[in-house]
């Protein structure tokens, strides 16, 4: 294996090896499950009387521990924490956070088979799904540490000034904020957690992570191995608690210095209005909702089309805010794409997300599951119908399954504009790309997009959609499958707040301000 490189894009194709270190780890998570687990302040597991039981959603009667959950008191005692660090760990050259960084990536590499089988078993992701995202986290962490090497620390010389009779040395300096507030998502809990902590902390910030009330493991995963690679007390702290009590207590507490949120458009639009409706703004980097669009023209090879369609829609049961949502497509190959579609989606393998012959499995809760059923209520009528559906597995009902749909309706159905984060994907037919590009573009939120047409159109889509990742032909997912040094990932419109992307050349900065320093020397 050691000339394979685990990534979205190479996922579909495995060697044996990695299966069978994967099957090794999860016999050893599955015996020691049911465990109690606290929160990570201060460089400490804590108990707390507050728990609430996690269960596996492809199998529900298997209990995966007792987490604790944090309150406001406990928010507090975090941010405190982080603050009696930040003093210190500011203070650590950067060359010695790099060091760190890289010494946890280093452990999350060791420790990639164990952890991703916990990831699998919490979200209800496949082993490559779950695998990838783990491994996504030691790249998060080795691209920053790169780019705090490549950049000097952020510490750049500056011309000095032309006065005749004193020197003048200017230097510009940038510093962290504070403490860093960092809430993440139970789709990546894992990795939407990992990314952003480490670039706080190479930058110099402290951080607090509050993990999903879905997803209380992945967090913890974390903080292991940043304590284990020797990060100081008190520089992380992880809580796990709902977004009303303990997220709104994290985002308001005059102790934060700034904000990382990965979730709906919603609540990440109320966290932004918080941020600023202060005595000085702070920054916040939101990363929201998509309603991601695909566009097939009739000159596109519709059997890419097709391959890159199934593949965006229901990977991860559209659990994604990358999952391709809708779907236009030229009126002239409409018809043979559906019959496409209707095959790929019929043989698609929905089962338990552990087995290896699982394409896909559940949605992670039952809300999803529900949510799902009422969009199929919604196609009954008004001109939609599902045209292709998938396989639900025999035990369908011991976990939170749904079935792969691809439903055709007209353009000004509702579940064109409803953000579903479910296994359906709309089509609908049209006239010409020109009008494909309108429909692709007349929406709130622009994360990503893909485009299957001939080489002489790739200029024209690129230079007209409305989205900040961009997928052109691409079968292994129409608008999914970013990968940390290959893909920079970040949103434009209601899906972003900032327009800089995940492991890009302009993301570290965005966790430190600029500090312009003139010196006169005698």
């Amino acid at each position: 294996m050691s000339d394979f490189q685990l990534t979205y894009s190479t996922m579909f194709a495995p060697p044996r090896a990695l299966h069978e270190r994967f099957d090794a780890a999860l016999a050893r998570v599955r015996q020691r499950l049911g465990q109690d687990h606290g929160l990570f302040i201060d460089g400490a597991f804590v108990a707390r009387a507050a728990t609430l039981d996690k269960h596996n959603p492809a199998r529900q009667s298997e209990r995966l521990g007792r987490f604790a959950q944090a309150s406001v008191d406990d928010v507090e005692q975090a941010v405190a924490a982080a603050r009696r660090a930040l003093p210190a760990w500011r203070r650590t050259p950067w060359r010695e956070r790099v060091a760190l960084l890289r010494r946890a990536a280093r452990l999350v590499d060791e420790r990639l088979y164990e952890m991703a089988a916990i990831v699998s078993l919490e979200v209800g992701k496949t082993r490559m799904e779950a695998l990838g995202e783990v491994a996504e986290v030691s790249a998060f962490f080795d691209i920053y540490a790169r780019q705090m090497e490549e950049n000097g620390g952020y510490d750049h010389a500056l011309p000095d000034d032309p006065l005749p009779h004193m020197k003048s040395r200017n230097r510009s300096v940038m510093k962290p904020y504070g403490v860093w507030a960092v809430i993440a998502p139970f789709n990546f809990p894992f990795a939407l957690a990992g990314g952003p902590t480490a670039a706080a902390l190479v930058t110099g910030n402290t951080v607090v992570l509050k993990g999903s009330v879905e997803t209380p493991w992945s967090g913890l995963l974390l903080a292991q191995c940043l304590k284990d690679a020797g990060l100081p007390d008190g520089a992380f702290n992880c809580l796990v608690g709902d977004g009303a009590t303990v997220g709104e207590a994290l985002i308001q507490h005059d102790g934060i210095g700034g904000v990382t949120f990965t979730g709906s458009y919603e609540v990440g639009m109320r966290i932004l209005r918080a941020q600023v409706n202060r005595r000085w703004p702070r920054p916040c980097i939101a990363e929201m909702g998509g309603k991601n669009a695909a566009i097939v023209t009739a000159r596109a090879n519709l059997d890419a089309a097709a391959q890159g369609i199934v593949r965006s829609a229901f990977g991860m049961s559209g659990q994604k805010c990358s999952a391709l949502s809708r779907v236009y497509v030229d009126r002239s190959v409409a018809d043979a794409l559906i019959e496409r579609l209707r095959v790929a989606v019929g043989a698609i393998a929905v089962g338990e997300p552990q087995l290896e012959s699982s394409w896909t499995g559940p949605v992670a809760t039952r809300a999803a599951q529900l949510r799902h059923a009422d969009c199929r209520r919604q196609l009954d009528g008004g001109g939609a119908r599902i045209v292709a559906a998938g396989p639900l597995p025999a035990d369908a009902d011991a976990g939170f399954y749904c079935a792969p749909l691809v439903a055709e309706a007209p353009l000004d159905h509702p579940l064109w504009r409803q953000e579903m984060f479910a296994p359906l994907v709309m089509l609908g037919r049209v006239d010409s790309a020109e009008q494909a590009m309108a429909e692709a573009n007349a929406s709130d939120f622009g994360l990503t997009a893909g485009f299957f047409g001939a080489e002489d159109e790739v200029a024209w889509f690129l230079d007209h959609i409305e989205a900040g990742v961009t997928y052109v032909n691409r079968p292994l997912g129409a608008t999914t499958g970013a990968w940390p040094g290959y893909q920079p990932f970040g949103g434009w419109k209601g899906s972003g707040s900032t327009g800089k992307a995940l492991a890009s050349f302009h993301y570290l900065p965005q966790y430190m301000r600029e500090q312009s320093q003139t010196r006169i020397e005698p």
